[in-house]
């Protein structure tokens, strides 16, 4: 479980850290890349979110 948090932490502050390149990446990749980019973003968090509230069935 504390693997996990770490795991966590360091992704939060990667993106916290370089969110200002990462978005100025994406406008210069296109608007595909960007919409490709969010929905993986999205989903990584709601599998994060989803394992952390007991995803184990």
């Amino acid at each position: 479980m504390k693997s996990y948090l770490n795991l966590l932490l360091l992704v939060l502050l990667s993106l916290g850290l370089t969110s200002c390149d990462f978005i100025g990446t994406i406008f210069k990749g296109g608007v595909y890349v960007g919409v490709i980019m969010v929905i993986l973003v999205i989903v990584a968090v709601i599998w994060l979110f989803a394992k952390f509230m007991g995803g184990k069935r």
